[in-house]
């Protein structure tokens, strides 16, 4: 959800960045000449058709609920991609700590890279999971799973988590398949 919120941010920004040019390029051109007409969008005209459209007229209506229907989607979007952050203990009555997912993701890869056997390993991490991926050329996965699940759950203990997220690990070896 975060993209598609960055994404949108970016192009309402452009949306208005252009309009503001718009409006100042006709400014400065009314202000040049004023005797002449508009140099882009057609003011006189669309002030000529506004003026005659009441407030309870169905345009009015159908545009105001696409902006308030767009308004809550914007909303919604937005709290969905809140903060990420994994709560840890709080030292003190009046001190809160959090760290990032990417904190917790690179300190368990550091630690099952670490390990005898391990070729290299990929890790996501959330507050709830901790998913690990790792690859051995030396061990099957039954012989090298249990040892990092072990390695993993042991870190996961030390660090002062509010609430302990789910471990799974999975080991790629090429000793699996060839069997």
């Amino acid at each position: 959800m975060r993209p598609f919120v960055r994404i949108v941010s970016t192009l309402l920004g452009l949306a208005f960045a252009a309009a503001g040019a718009l409006l100042a390029l006709e400014v400065g051109w009314h202000w040049w000449r004023p005797a002449a007409g508009p140099l882009v969008v057609p003011w006189p005209r669309w002030q000529a058709e506004l003026t005659a459209l009441g407030w309870d007229a169905y345009a009015v209506r159908v545009g105001a609920a696409v902006l308030a229907a767009a308004g809550l989607v914007l909303l919604v979007c937005a709290l969905a991609a809140g903060s990420r952050a994994i709560r840890l203990t709080d030292p003190a009555d009046e001190v809160s700590v959090s760290t990032s997912p990417r904190s917790l993701a690179r300190l368990v890869g550091l630690t099952v890279r670490a390990q005898d056997n391990v070729a290299g390993a990929t890790v996501t991490a959330s507050a709830r999971r901790v998913r690990v991926r790792a690859k051995s050329t030396l061990e099957t996965e039954g012989e090298l799973r249990p040892r990092l699940l072990a390695t993993v759950s042991a870190l996961l203990d030390e660090v002062p988590l509010v609430r302990r997220p789910k471990v799974s690990v999975v080991v790629d070896s090429p000793k699996d398949r060839r069997r």
